[in-house]
């Protein structure tokens, strides 16, 4: 089997004497969405930061084979004063591109994440939150890195535009095959994007696994107490 693509191997990250990230391992494999699933403040967006390097843990080792990282945060975190088109290809200008290969990339982008062409001269605030997601993502796609980070990328959405979104990205994902690493709090999110799951309780890898792991052979209460809370038993066997 190849090294993973991300590792963290006995991690832990303090801050005021509390850990946030408590003694964690993980590994996530090439081409592949592993989702960390958990409640606010469980240690997840702890995690993503000391993936991207923004962090450094107090123990252990975070291991990452590539620096080039995507990474799509909450309502996109888009410049208000920038159009669509210049949010996106914001990198790419950064790094020099000519003018014909950013707006190549551009437009396959738009195709990509099923954003009209019309709105890309529009800024953030004409968007809706969907829009605004789908140029985030354009965004951190634009220099085409191997890796993917996604923070709650859905979670300020309308349910209607949530499940259109989740449609897309898992599309998407499927067809660009690239290492993902998606933080949400919502056990259905977690179902439909992840074959891999960690779920986080209070800084600690409480359980990796399958959505089927989790829900039929909780590692602990704790476990089976998170999935209920948001899913009935009832709809979950829909799911497994």
């Amino acid at each position: 089997m190849s090294d993973p693509v991300i590792a963290l191997r006995d991690v832990t990250r303090t801050f005021g004497g509390r850990a946030a990230v408590d003694h964690v391992s993980l590994v996530v494999a090439a081409a592949t969405t592993h989702v960390l699933l958990g409640s606010s403040g469980s240690g997840k967006s702890t995690i993503l930061r000391l993936i991207l390097g923004l962090l450094q843990p107090d123990a252990g080792e975070v291991s990452v084979q590539t620096r080039s990282m995507g990474y799509v945060v909450q309502e996109g975190a888009l410049y208000p004063h920038l159009t669509a088109a210049r949010n996106v290809t914001l990198p790419a200008r950064a790094q020099g591109w000519p003018d014909e290969r950013r707006a190549a990339r551009l437009a396959a982008l738009a195709s990509l994440v099923g954003f009209e062409r019309d709105l890309l001269d529009r800024y953030p605030a004409q968007l809706s939150g969907g829009q605004r997601q789908r140029v985030s993502l354009m965004r951190a796609l634009m220099l085409d890195p191997p890796v993917l980070l996604l923070d709650e990328p859905l979670g300020a959405l309308d349910p209607i535009a949530r499940t259109e979104l989740q449609r897309h990205l898992v599309r998407i994902f499927g067809e660009l095959r690239k290492t993902v690493v998606l933080v949400t709090h919502d056990v259905r999110e977690a179902f439909v994007f992840g074959a891999a799951i960690t779920l986080l309780d209070r800084g600690r890898a409480v359980q990796h696994g399958t959505f089927a792991d989790l829900a039929r052979r909780p590692a602990e209460p704790f476990v089976a107490e998170f999935i209920r809370a948001q899913m009935p038993p009832a709809e979950m066997t829909a799911y497994l």
